[in-house]
């Protein structure tokens, strides 16, 4: 049999996984002892840049060297992280019974349902339906239909968002709120409807800040809902992306995650692509008390991985023809938003000053970098920095409320 190409991934259980072509093999255990080296990641953006201050674009990046439609069997398992690794990198409790977190996109995945399944039975995960009450997909304004039109690239964002949610709380309810366009004023109606039907919102999308986005904060401002966003791919260059810069929101940084022999059972620094920067229109909040060098919101607040090399598990029919490796800091915000949701009830005050209470439940990221510009803004290091915030979950106690913290 003739081989195009061979690629070698680390599936969910962190076995070497041999791709050939389109089909995932598994290794024999002789060659599971052989560590391989893999092909350069290369990787695609889901949806494309913007310029336009009315439009954001979704921030999931595909990888393009491991892509590959398959049927996969109970002993071997898709490249990337899965559920079970991600709940061991930052030692994350059952929970979440019933607990709804709403996603907010952009367009129509019509495999949506079926594709969650997929990855769901793949990771012995409970079935999450609409027949079960578990899994709802409604437009901008709540309804089941009419949906949007349905959209390639957005449909890779959602397939990454709905798994996420699912890996890290696979008891909570998701209801995906599409929104009729990637305009401001489709998702943010979209945004209005999630907050009002779900205590933890994910948003994985932004783009350029705005002088007028002080007066969109209002669609962020929801007490009592956490709301978590992608701070951005594109490293610091191009400076705070909104709305992950509004104070309303927790800012979702990404990171480099791999497994080790250290005491953790894993190593992360911060990933070359994760956003971070300065506002330049949203105040400083007042819970924001860490050296940032900014004189105004500084992002990010927390992180979770988001580099597409070491990129999570993904299903994804409609665009990727099947189990693929994604990354972007589209991973991290529906990783955190989970998080907050086993974490428990967010209280009146904003959800986003939780972590800064609680700093010695998070994984402090020293090291890496996404620019040039130097720490604490480019460069992790101890405490805050721009590419990670404050670090990444330690279980779950950063995300309630000082209160209610060490319950």
């Amino acid at each position: 049999m003739r081989v195009r190409h061979a690629v070698i991934g680390l599936s969910g259980a962190g076995v070497v996984t041999l791709v050939v072509g389109a089909l995932m093999i598994a290794p024999s255990a002789s060659a599971q002892q052989t560590v391989a080296k893999a092909t350069t990641p290369t990787t695609v953006a889901d949806c494309a840049a913007t310029t336009s201050i009315h439009q954001f674009r979704c921030l999931s990046l595909r990888r393009t060297d491991l892509k590959g439609a398959m049927t996969l069997s109970a002993n071997i398992k898709p490249a990337g992280l899965g559920p079970a690794d991600l709940k061991s990198a930052y030692k994350l409790p059952a929970g979440g019974s019933g607990v709804t977190v709403a996603i907010v996109d952009a367009q129509d995945d019509p495999n949506a349902e079926k594709d969650l399944g997929t990855y769901r039975k793949q990771f012995g995960l409970p079935a999450c339906t609409t027949g079960n009450g578990c899994f709802k997909k409604v437009n901008e304004n709540g309804a089941t239909s009419p949906l949007p039109r349905a959209d390639s690239g957005w449909a890779g964002e959602i397939s990454l968002d709905v798994d996420m949610v699912s890996a890290v709380c696979p008891a909570c309810h998701i209801l995906l709120v599409e929104a009729n366009s990637a305009t401001d004023s489709d998702l943010y109606r979209a945004e209005d409807y999630a907050a009002a039907h779900a205590k933890y919102v994910s948003n994985s999308w932004g783009g350029g800040e705005s002088s007028g986005q002080t007066s969109q904060d209002a669609h962020f401002n929801h007490p009592g809902v956490a709301i978590t966003v992608s701070s951005g791919d594109e490293g610091a260059a191009p400076g705070a992306e909104y709305p992950a810069s509004s104070r309303y929101v927790t800012a979702v940084g990404g990171t480099s995650l791999r497994k080790s022999s250290n005491s953790r059972g894993w190593t992360e620094s911060a990933w070359s692509g994760a956003g971070s920067g300065c506002s330049r229109y949203d105040a400083k909040p007042t819970w924001q008390k860490v050296t940032t060098n900014c004189a105004k919101r500084a992002e990010a607040d927390v992180s979770a991985v988001a580099d597409p090399s070491t990129g999570v598990a993904v299903y994804d029919s409609y665009q990727a023809g099947g189990w693929n490796v994604y990354g972007g800091t589209s991973a991290s915000a529906p990783n955190i938003a989970a998080v907050y949701a086993l974490a428990g009830t967010p209280s009146s005050t904003n959800a986003a000053s939780y972590p800064y209470s609680h700093t010695a439940n998070l994984f402090d990221v020293t090291s890496g970098r996404n620019g040039s510009c130097g720490a604490p803004i480019c460069t992790a290091g101890k405490g805050w920095d721009g590419p990670t915030g404050l670090g990444t979950p330690n279980g779950v106690a950063a995300f309630r409320a000082a209160s209610s913290a060490k319950k």
